[in-house]
């Protein structure tokens, strides 16, 4: 007789919840940390000019190598480092976490930060260990140091900014624990377009340092494409757990296209970081609602009744993030991205209306 999947299953997996994504359907979507804006009409024709000449039939350039040259000169990758393209970047962290995940393997990250470093360590059959984050949401240096010491990790994911919370840690320390680390270290920069920071030139001071970017936030979500910079002696092999054909034709051809309107992106990311400043001032001129600086996309703020509010806003037509029961250090915390200036504005009418029915 056949075993039940709670008997084939792993324990671990098992336990999970899966990673939920809501249906936004008819809402204002403000959860996902999505650029609002469309790519102008000209260059979307020049895109379906180009798809419309993909070769469909053949499977995609399995090392992308015109779009390798695009990305290298878009996000400034320095010349003497490698690189390895993912389906996203979960599609990167799973390949660190397989490539590391030997008996008894740690991964260390920070409490709290990217749901999936803690889900993608329990597909791999890694432990996780997060470290908790100062109540300002800064990096407990001497807490960090001493895990370490402790688990001594093979993997250390450091989202910066930070997802949800939004800050930057400082640079000083990461880079303090980048030099106590005994395996890699990979700085997360999704949000590196509104950020004004970067480890990016500092690649080649660190021998076991990654960064890791998306387009995601660039406004190109849909088409799913991370890369993962750094030493050849680390992604010669991250290169190996990579299926083949990762990175499908249309995603090449269209992000290669794309990143050559690198001023079309970065204005953009320019209009994000000025709605964000608005959005923050807005924010903290209504009473009962605390806000949190952003070097992200989006805005962190702590509300009484966070559940109450997050369904206030759902009947008012507008979609955000619910964090509260996520984290302790995120109990009656709201997620908002920052949107249009329109979707913006329909955001704070509803949520002054919630606090004040």
């Amino acid at each position: 007789m056949p075993k039940t999947p709670d008997e084939i299953i792993r324990d671990e997996i098992r336990a999970l919840a899966a990673y939920h994504v809501p249906d936004a359907g008819g809402m204002v979507k403000l959860d996902a940390m999505e650029n609002p804006y469309r790519l102008p009409q000209e260059l979307c024709r020049v895109l379906g000019e180009g798809v419309a000449g993909a070769a469909l039939n053949r499977y995609p350039d399995s090392t992308a190598r015109e779009l390798k040259l695009r990305l290298r000169a878009a996000m400034q990758i320095p010349s003497a480092m490698e690189l390895v393209l993912g389906n996203g970047s979960d599609e990167l962290i799973q390949m660190l976490a397989l490539a590391v995940a030997k008996p008894g393997a740690v991964m260390l990250g920070f409490d709290p930060s990217f749901v999936m470093f803690r889900m993608i360590a329990a597909f791999a059959g890694m432990r996780y260990v997060g470290v908790p984050l100062n109540a300002d949401f800064s990096i407990d240096l001497a807490a960090v140091i001493a895990a370490v010491e402790q688990h001594q990790p093979a993997l250390i994911f450091i989202a910066y900014p930070n997802n949800p919370t939004g800050n930057l840690f400082d640079a000083d320390a990461i880079a303090r624990i980048i030099a106590r680390a005994p395996g890699m270290v990979v700085v997360d920069e999704a949000y590196h377009a509104f950020a004004g920071a970067s480890f990016m030139p500092r690649l080649a001071e660190f021998p076991n340092l990654l960064v890791m970017r998306t387009v995601s936030k660039l406004g190109l979500a849909g088409l799913r494409l991370g890369l993962l910079a750094g030493h050849g002696a680390w992604l010669h092999h991250i290169d190996k757990v990579r299926l083949p054909y990762n990175v499908n034709v249309l995603t090449q051809r269209v992000a290669a296209e794309v990143l050559q309107h690198r001023d079309v992106l970065d204005a953009q990311a320019a209009e994000i970081r000025s709605e964000r400043t608005r959005v923050l001032a807005e924010l903290r001129r209504l009473a009962g609602v605390v806000s949190y600086a952003s070097d992200a996309n989006f805005i962190l703020f702590r509300v009484a009744k966070a559940d109450q509010v997050f369904s206030g806003l759902k009947q008012r037509g507008v979609l955000i993030k619910n964090l509260h029961g996520s984290h302790p250090l995120l109990a009656d915390c709201l997620r908002v991205t920052v949107g249009t200036p329109a979707e913006n504005a329909q955001f704070l009418s509803a949520l002054s209306s919630t606090l004040n029915p």
